[in-house]
């Protein structure tokens, strides 16, 4: 692992580099308080997505379209906001292949690999009030899932994982990791998102099969947790939102009536900000999820 760090303003950032491949770009505060606990999110990116345009800044002539799809730079600086008791980083997972499905191809012990990245990560802050987020989107679920099945068991440090659209890769084999997880953790949550994309076209096609979109396999998640949750449901806008009775799983499942594409909207339209709020004191303090973006005012220029 090699490192090195920076600071901008109000925020330090340190990038680590992970088996020549992987750069981990640590944003942090830089009036870091040792008396806050500290909530480090790991973001695996997205397919095709760098580091800078994860962040997202505004948009001028020319500029690639990827810079305002996401926006988890201004996202976080609302977060911290309304978190302001604790100490909220975030620390960007890329790789040289801007793929973690292809990257896991490429590394044969990615299991360990990705628990070493995680274990890592967690012991860079030398406190003891401190929890993991495992989060991310598209292609940033693989991360996820790859550290799922890389561990025996979900550690306790793991206090909540989200997937964004992000689990293409869920399989029943994961099910009982994770119900354990949630029923032995007084702090865990689980969130997942997804829309109808097994019904979405693109110039006529479809964009995934029948089964191998996020739409089926959120469905697939649903009813292997239901034999250990029950669940209730509720509508909400477009959404159908299931919700655990103890309020530590929410899906939120979007319909598709016109066959579009709304893979990037469910970050953009607040979703990182939900993925961490949902289940606690400030869910929808405001901000509404797939509403209006709330985070205009810290989106930086640059």
């Amino acid at each position: 692992m090699a490192a090195c760090a920076q600071q901008a303003g109000a925020v330090k950032e340190t990038i680590l580099t992970f088996y020549n491949d992987v750069t981990v770009t640590i944003d942090q505060p830089a009036q870091f308080s040792k008396h806050k606990a500290t909530m480090i999110i790991l973001y695996a990116l997205p397919n095709g997505n760098t580091t800078a345009q994860t962040k997202g800044k505004l948009l001028k002539e020319g500029d690639d379209w990827h810079y305002n799809i996401q926006h988890i730079s201004a996202q976080t600086t609302f977060l911290r906001q309304v978190l302001s008791d604790k100490n909220v980083v975030v620390c960007y997972l890329e790789n040289s292949y801007k793929s973690w499905p292809l990257w896991k191809q490429k590394h044969p012990q990615f299991q360990q690999e990705i628990t070493h990245i995680v274990d890592t990560l967690y012991q860079y802050f030398p406190f003891k009030k401190k929890q993991i987020l495992l989060n991310g989107h598209s292609g940033g679920g693989s991360f996820i899932f790859g550290y799922l099945a890389g561990v025996k068991q979900i550690p306790s440090f793991i206090q909540r994982i989200s997937f964004l659209d992000s689990n293409y890769g869920y399989d029943s084999t994961y099910t009982d990791k994770l119900s354990d997880w949630l029923k032995q953790n007084k702090k865990a949550h689980l969130s997942v998102f997804a829309y109808n994309d097994s019904v979405a076209l693109y110039n006529g096609k479809p964009i995934v099969s029948a089964k191998g979109g996020t739409w089926y396999k959120s469905h697939q998640m649903l009813n292997d947790l239901s034999r250990s949750f029950t669940f209730n449901e509720a509508k909400a806008d477009s959404f159908t939102i299931y919700k655990s009775v103890d309020d530590k799983i929410a899906f939120f499942l979007k319909p598709n009536y016109n066959q579009g594409i709304y893979h990037t909207q469910q970050v953009e339209l607040n979703g990182f900000i939900h993925s961490i709020l949902t289940g606690t004191k400030q869910e929808n303090e405001g901000y509404s999820y797939y509403g209006k973006r709330c985070y205009e005012a810290f989106i930086p220029k640059e």
